[in-house]
């Protein structure tokens, strides 16, 4: 990739310092007091972006595009990265999963998106501001507590195609 549209090495340099050494910094500042304490639930909100490829065709007929390579390399880096930290507290109590949201609808969406993406879904639509709640209390619940490195996708079927 070259400058320009793609994005340039300093803005790529300054977002992994941003997403990938903030991630780690928070996450080791909070897992070692979960660790102290013997317990806890981490949750990494990553993007189905982290597990497949930008598709072009739901951005057809709109000014939107899914180019930004910085975004697809933390997304999936922190699902690893999950499973890196699940793996290292795991002993001592804590758990560690991701969640990975599909298109999440706001108000600023061209139809053609909405329309474009919601077939691709299984569910035949985008999230709301509600979506993400259950599967956020159940992982951080005790609900969950013999669930962790793992990576769920709440996309309303997006990935299953």
């Amino acid at each position: 990739m070259k400058d320009g549209y793609h994005g340039s090495a300093d803005t790529f340099d300054e977002s992994m310092h941003i997403n990938a050494t903030g991630l780690f910094i928070v996450t080791r500042g909070f897992g070692d007091v979960m660790a102290e304490a013997g317990s806890g639930s981490i949750i990494n909100i990553g993007s189905i972006h982290g597990m497949i490829a930008p598709d072009p065709p739901i951005y057809r007929g709109t000014t939107m595009h899914a180019w930004a390579p910085d975004y697809f390399f933390h997304k999936g880096g922190m699902i690893n990265f999950t499973r890196f930290i699940a793996s290292y507290y795991g002993p001592r109590g804590v758990r560690c999963n991701c969640l990975s949201p599909g298109g999440l609808q706001t108000p600023n969406h061209p139809e053609p998106f909405v329309r474009q993406y919601s077939e691709r879904t299984l569910l035949g639509r985008l999230a709301n501001e509600t979506d993400l709640m259950g599967a956020i209390v159940f992982l951080a619940s005790d609900a969950s507590r013999y669930v962790t490195g793992v990576n769920l996708p709440v996309d309303g079927g997006y990935t299953a195609k």
